[in-house]
């Protein structure tokens, strides 16, 4: 009679000293500088004890230890305790970035990351990759969202009521701005420049919209 393997939630290292490792959360992790932490990233920026990761009943918690550079979960800055869910991004100052996943199987490459292009996004991680390199800290919930848009639609002007309300969702879309939506383009094109200044991603046609120009890699 085979025996059931049991499954348990897992943190994957993307970018950072670590990636590509995997860390099983089957007890509370400690994630800091510190050589006798459970999850150890040797670097400065990473305070001595950082966070820790701990398994609460059939949730996974992530708690800020009072970290100078901040603990964060899918672009926002944590104070105290969070609750992760499957496909959280969590960030470790600005140098180490993980994936939680709720069972410890294999992260799929998914269609997402094997699609043509310099930019590259993960709807499942919320991690964007631009000529190899990812967009770190990770892009603000309606960054992504807005991001993401132009990316089903790369090549082809999407106008801007269908942005704002993929962004916002219908309900808040009807109180937001012209002013809004480009305060939000802007920031996205600095971050993307961030990592690639030699060309212009996201292009505005005036009079129709917003298309994705997403040249090909290499």
């Amino acid at each position: 009679m085979s025996r059931k393997v049991e499954e348990h939630p897992v943190l994957i290292a993307q970018t950072g000293p670590l990636k590509g490792q995997r860390f099983v959360l089957d007890r509370a992790l400690v994630i800091g500088r510190e050589a006798s932490c459970d999850v150890t990233i040797p670097d400065r920026q990473v305070s001595r004890y950082h966070a820790r990761v701990s398994p609460s009943g059939i949730a996974i918690i992530l708690e800020d230890l009072g970290s100078k550079n901040g603990t964060h979960r899918n672009g926002e800055s944590i104070s105290g305790t969070v609750e992760l869910k499957d496909g959280d991004v969590v960030q470790i100052a600005l140098i180490q970035s993980f994936i939680f996943l709720t069972s410890d199987a294999t992260l799929p490459l998914t269609e997402e990351l094997t699609r043509p292009g310099r930019l590259k996004l993960d709807t499942r991680s919320r991690g964007v990759w631009v000529n190899d390199q990812s967009i770190e800290p990770p892009l603000s919930a309606l960054q992504f969202h807005v991001l993401n848009v132009l990316f089903e639609n790369s090549g082809q002007v999407v106008d801007r009521p269908k942005l704002v309300s993929e962004a916002w969702g219908d309900d808040e879309a009807i109180g937001v701005s012209d002013e809004a939506l480009d305060a939000l383009l802007r920031r996205l094109r600095e971050r993307i420049a961030a990592v690639d200044p030699t060309h212009n991603y996201i292009v505005t046609v005036r009079g129709h919209g917003v298309r994705l120009d997403n040249p090909p890699s290499g």
